[in-house]
């Protein structure tokens, strides 16, 4: 009858016995059979102590980033900014608009990146605008229920 083990749990997890391989030291003496070379041959860019190609090498041949036509531009100046809409502006307790009360209405993520002001849905208040970018048909909506932009 085969006796009951002990139920497995993290700390009882154990490798099996006889798998576990202990680590080969290199370049402890001919006797070892990792000596001199350790393992690494004769001379060559992989014998070197440096000796890892970069991520895109083929062997030689001209890598594939390098065969491909470049096209494009990546604009270094981009200002990329948090979109806030007027729809959503409803869940703001006052008519405050500015990054600070955005962030505690849970609008916007991040304090010191810039926040834009859309226009998807509509004014319902006559909101107070200062320290947001706002787009032309955001700014007309506010201005006509009465609100206040100010430029800062």
């Amino acid at each position: 009858m085969a006796e009951k083990s002990a139920p497995i749990t993290l700390s009882t997890l154990r490798p099996a016995r006889g798998s576990g391989k202990a680590k080969m030291r290199v370049g402890r003496g001919p006797g070892s059979g990792k000596g001199k070379t350790s393992g690494r041959g004769h001379k060559g860019h992989k014998a070197r102590q440096a000796g890892e190609t970069n991520p895109g090498f083929e062997g030689g041949q001209m890598p594939m980033y390098r065969r491909l036509p470049k096209r494009g531009f990546t604009n270094p100046f981009k200002v990329h900014s948090q979109p806030v809409n007027l729809k959503d502006l409803g869940r703001l307790g006052a008519t405050e608009v500015n990054p600070d009360t955005l962030l505690a209405a849970g609008l916007i993520s991040k304090r010191e990146v810039p926040v834009k002001l859309l226009g998807g849905g509509d004014a319902t208040r006559a909101y107070s605008v200062h320290g947001v970018t706002l787009s032309g048909s955001a700014r007309s909506k506010i201005e006509k229920a009465g609100g206040k932009i100010r430029a800062e």
